[in-house]
């Protein structure tokens, strides 16, 4: 039975895509890093710290990857900041809504920084909504490594066959499978290139999953946790 949704946050509750990406091209210049567009598509849904890690041994910097992490995240913060037309994805809220008016209990699961988390969940009003938040960028691996995930189930206080993962990103869904949790794949228009074939369900709308029509479907589908 469904009793527990863990959702991502970048692509799934906001299209804060725009930003990273204009605060990580401010970063590149600032470095003079040429990324190509197929190298940062393959950073989508893990963690700064990972991504400027990469960074550093790519283009074999001398400096340390917190360096780029601290000036990416000021831009970052710049940026939020500015953008006037920022908003929640559209559906989002709603389905928020509707998953609360069923009982179920909700967990954030996002590679973005806890700062960053608390920034958008300050801005758009989400912490009634949720029982507890996680960051990927505290632990030791991101995504796709499935221990965030298995960390937010772990704190809905149900076993993990209960809990579904909503995920935009390629290496979001692998680390939702690799948790052993059903997943849904956003097809995002906001989330480019993304390989969701392992996803359980595929969505383009969040009305496709409301609670009375996912209950359902997620009976049927699911599998025990190993």
């Amino acid at each position: 039975m469904l009793r527990a949704v863990i959702f991502d946050m970048d692509g799934v509750l906001v299209d804060s895509e725009p930003l990273h990406y204009s605060a990580y091209q401010k970063m590149f210049q600032d470095y003079q890093l040429e990324v190509s567009d197929s190298l940062y598509q393959s950073f989508t849904g893990q963690a700064t710290l990972e991504i400027c890690q990469k960074l550093v041994n790519t283009f074999n910097l001398n400096l340390k990857a917190e360096t780029l992490v601290e000036t990416k995240r000021i831009y970052f913060k710049q940026l939020l900041e500015e953008a006037q037309d920022f908003k929640l994805i559209k559906g989002v809220r709603p389905l928020i809504q509707n998953y609360c008016d069923a009982g179920l209990r909700l967990v954030l699961a996002s590679s973005a920084s806890m700062v960053n988390i608390n920034r958008i969940f300050k801005r758009f009003d989400l912490d009634p909504y949720f029982i507890a938040k996680f960051s990927g960028a505290d632990l030791k691996a991101s995504k796709p490594d499935p221990e965030l995930f298995i960390k937010a189930a772990h704190a809905t206080g149900f076993d993990r066959e209960n809990c579904m993962v909503i995920e935009d990103a390629a290496n979001g869904v692998l680390a939702a499978k690799r948790a052993g949790l059903f997943c849904v794949g956003f097809d995002s228009p906001h989330s480019k290139n993304q390989d969701l074939s392992l996803a359980d369900l595929r969505i383009r709308s969040f009305k496709e999953i409301y609670y009375s029509k996912i209950r359902t479907y997620f009976e049927k589908n699911s599998t025990s946790t190993p």
